[in-house]
């Protein structure tokens, strides 16, 4: 079963075609990294367009590299929740466009779900049950999961994420954005003794 897979829930477009949920037989990814850095954050709209920009080009390319005809997929994946709300419309109303002019099943997938599934595709053997952790920008959830589709909320932060106080310490350091990479980047050059 070959799924189209679209995720648009912040800043970045991206594109997949996936072999029964395991093999990737085609990605891409656009990002807006630069474009955000000089606003010192992620800007809703223009998030927004500039999905809207990405997508089908994006989408073209994936199908052209994996040799696969948009006619030949069995079913379409989108993020449908949490995210923001202009980007998750442009690739949930993409998928849901093309599901219907190509008469295919259309799944509604929850992005934080899908961080956690992403982690059985990099290791298939993973046992359950286990602890699931999620730090982002925008979540910081731990999950009992039970199954690869199965997960319980344990906690989570209700006023900020972990991702995003990178974010802030990185804003106030002046060290550039995205606030992650950049504290990782200053901490190597540290002094150990300080």
């Amino acid at each position: 079963m070959i799924v189209l897979g679209i995720e648009s829930s912040c800043d970045d477009t991206a594109v997949a075609l996936v072999d029964n949920g395991q093999k990737i037989l085609g990605g891409a990814r656009a990002s807006q990294e630069k474009l955000h850095a000089k606003y010192g954050g992620i800007v809703p709209e223009v998030a927004c367009r500039v999905h809207y920009e990405a997508m089908l080009p994006l989408l073209d390319k994936v199908c052209k590299d994996a040799g696969i005809e948009l006619k030949d997929i069995d079913a379409i994946a989108a993020t449908n929740q949490p995210g923001l709300v202009g980007s998750l419309y442009v690739g949930f109303s993409t998928a849901k466009a093309l599901a219907w002019a190509l008469g295919k099943p259309l799944v509604a997938v929850d992005h934080i779900e899908a961080h956690i599934y992403a982690a059985h595709l990099d290791d298939p053997e993973l046992d359950f049950p286990h602890v699931s952790v999620v730090v982002s920008g925008g979540h910081t959830d731990i999950f009992l999961s039970t199954g690869p589709t199965e997960h319980q909320l344990i906690t989570r932060t209700l006023d900020d994420a972990a991702g995003e106080c990178f974010d802030k310490v990185a804003a106030l350091l002046g060290i550039g954005y995205p606030g992650g990479p950049a504290v990782q980047m200053t901490s190597l050059g540290g002094d150990r003794d300080a």
